[in-house]
């Protein structure tokens, strides 16, 4: 895994000065790349390539980038693995092109060389964002693996083409002034992310997941999609497998089985994130019985019980015969982290389990250098809470009155948290969800509701409405408000999934993995991923994802049924955990001195992105115990303290080259 960079002025420039340049942009992610560092210029177009890596496959200097293809024509700076590499290198063989040395990379260049640009994409079976120069035609292609797990900004500005993995390579490259999107920042407040293709800064976009900019030397850049997942989704659901519950889990256990396999695929030692979840068993689980003994997992925990995971992770490694390493993260580990979020993340970024999961990566590294994750079964299974609480809630609510509805929601909303999760003390633990407060007064945003598909918009909103109480501007319409998007999925659940898979999968998910991860050189792959494990999700009935359980119904039932062929269900049935840490108590103890500061009516009248009567309302309610504003405040807090560390760290903008 690697960090690329580059910028392209399309018109002739001195190689010196672009050299100069592209390696500061290459500097600036180095992070990402500890092992080798390489520049490559084209100063006939302007064009120039940096690349910091991280040795994974073929650790050589074979494996340098940026690399030519055989033929000469091919430029590539890449980010990423291919799995199926060795499987491509057998077919270019065939067609008599034969791959020079081990690495995925050149693989990859012979592919373009045969099968185009548009022609390879589909091919691949892996992550990766990359940029490609093609000498012969003097175009510049940019692109992006299916489901955007490797990241890729972009932006067309005057007189030059810039990207890289993360945005400070791109402001590294000096000869602009970034500027702050308001409407970006509206729909951070809402969301706890920038959705793409949107960015924090004006003219700057990210490459949309599955798709690919073709940027020439003469003319406008162009874009396109080359892995549909929409259209995907329509084909697996108007066609959906005829299959029992025993053979949808042995079809799903051989693909993830290989997706597995494939992915241990290394040159350095691999281990596993193991959460005691079901997504992140499943794949340790198989994990285990592709390498043996020799397989490692990761768990993090903290002393607050509500918070704590590990004491299951712990008992499902045992039973899988795991080298298990646990680490008990003290308050003050998660909190020494927090002045340094607005470097490691560059755009405002407000999912709180980043906090672990930089953890959790540190840990980790200390002992492999590339782990598997479970990222991704919740959408492709069914498995937030949200799609059953969404659906059940409609079912039962769709008769009663809208105005009662609301009168119900303002009763909930008017006792505390505290009280809430008092009262279901009394409840068994195994029957008590986690947070019951929390989930409680978030149900009391969704009761006045005017139908299923306005109910998901407010379950994914960090704000009831952001738009009228928090944002001081206008956001970009979004995807999850057209009523209209994917109406012809044949089930809420159905919409409900796409949607978070474009949208919440790879702007908050595999983006806060990404940034925690790679800040410390770890290379985090995630075999649910696999684009063959993806289309085969697609084509399950609803009654393959959800089914009635213990305590209701249930999401990820054909996960459950593989992983029970691996541990006792004992060992899996409690209530589902978010990865998350207690922001609420740290925001009216040890973080409220450094939250009051930044949310003091001067700072947010300054900031001037957010409505600050309106804040300061939500944190004086906070701190008086009488509502948990934790989500919505900590996007705030993250907005306002990456702004501050952007004026103290502004650099100066140096002459283009």
């Amino acid at each position: 895994m690697c960090g690329i960079a580059g910028l392209f002025l399309k018109e002739p420039a001195p190689a010196a000065p672009l050299a100069r340049r592209v390696r500061a942009m290459a500097d600036a992610i180095a992070h990402r790349g500890p092992d080798d560092a390489g520049v490559w210029v084209d100063d006939a177009a302007g064009l120039a390539f940096g690349h910091r890596r991280l040795a994974i496959i073929d650790l050589s200097p074979a494996g340098h980038q940026p690399m030519l293809s055989a033929d000469g024509r091919y430029v590539i700076c890449y980010n990423g693995e291919l799995y199926n590499y060795r499987e491509l290198a057998a077919e270019l063989a065939a067609l008599g092109r034969i791959v020079a040395g081990r690495s995925d990379t050149a693989v990859l260049l012979e592919a373009v060389a045969a099968w185009g640009v548009a022609g390879a994409l589909p091919r691949f079976n892996g992550m990766f964002a990359f940029a490609l120069w093609d000498r012969a035609e003097r175009v510049l292609w940019l692109a992006r693996d299916h489901v955007g797990i490797k990241p890729l900004y972009w932006a067309e500005l005057p007189g030059m083409v810039l990207f890289g993995s993360e945005l400070k390579a791109l402001i590294a490259a000096g000869g602009w002034r970034p500027e702050i999107d308001p409407a970006a920042a509206a729909a951070f407040l809402r969301f706890g992310y920038v959705p793409g293709p949107h960015c924090i800064y004006r003219g700057v976009r990210k490459l949309q997941a599955g798709a690919y900019a073709r940027i020439p030397l003469a003319g406008p850049a162009g874009t396109a999609t080359w892995f549909d997942l929409p259209a995907l989704a329509r084909e697996g659901q108007g066609a959906p497998a005829a299959l029992s519950p025993g053979a949808a889990a042995e079809e799903l256990g051989a693909l993830l089985s290989d997706a597995v396999r494939r992915q241990l695929v290394a040159d350095v030692p691999v281990g596993a994130f193991l959460s005691g979840g079901i997504d992140s068993t499943t794949v340790a689980a198989l994990m285990r019985a592709a390498a043996g003994s020799a397989a490692r997992s990761f768990t993090i925990g903290f002393e607050e019980g509500e918070y704590d995971e590990s004491r299951h992770a712990a008992a499902v490694a045992r039973h899988l015969g795991l080298d298990h390493t646990t680490l008990t993260a003290r308050p003050e580990d998660a909190l020494a982290l927090i002045p340094g979020l607005p470097a490691t993340y560059d755009e405002p970024f407000a999912d709180s389990s980043q906090l672990p999961t930089m953890l959790l990566s540190r840990l980790t590294r200390g002992h492999v250098t590339v782990a598997l994750s479970g990222d991704g079964g919740d959408e492709l299974f069914g498995g937030y809470n949200r799609y059953l609480l969404a659906e059940r809630l409609w079912r039962r609510l769709a008769a009663v009155p809208r105005p009662l509805r609301a009168a119900a929601a303002q009763a909930i909303s008017t006792v505390p948290v505290g009280w809430w999760d008092a009262a279901a003390g009394v409840l068994p633990a195994r029957l008590r969800p986690p947070q019951t407060g929390d989930k409680l007064h978030k149900l009391a945003g969704i009761l006045s509701a005017d139908g299923i598909g306005a109910v998901y918009p407010r379950l994914v909103s960090q704000w009831p409405d952001a738009a009228r109480h928090i944002a001081a501007h206008e956001a970009p319409p979004a995807l999850v408000d057209d009523a209209s998007a994917f109406a012809d999925l044949p089930s809420p659940l159905a919409r409900m999934q796409l949607l978070d898979t474009l949208t919440y999968l790879p702007d908050d998910i595999l983006t806060k993995v990404d940034r925690a991860s790679m800040a410390v050189a770890l290379e985090v792959r995630v075999p649910l991923l696999d684009p063959r494990v993806i289309a085969f999700a697609w084509r399950l009935p609803r009654a393959l994802l959800i089914r009635p359980g213990k305590g209701g119904a249930e999401g990820k039932a054909v996960l459950r049924d593989l992983l029970d062929r691996h541990v006792p269900r004992a060992l899996m049935e409690r209530p589902k955990q978010g990865f998350g840490v207690p922001i609420a108590a740290w925001l009216r103890g040890p973080l409220r001195d450094w939250a009051e500061d930044l949310l003091a009516a001067p700072n947010l009248d300054a900031l001037g992105l957010v409505q600050t009567g309106a804040v300061r309302a939500a944190w004086a309610e906070h701190l008086g115990g009488r509502r948990n504003w934790q989500y919505g405040l900590w996007t705030v807090l993250m907005l306002a303290a990456w702004a501050r560390a952007r004026e103290q760290a502004r650099p100066p903008v140096p002459a283009a080259a």
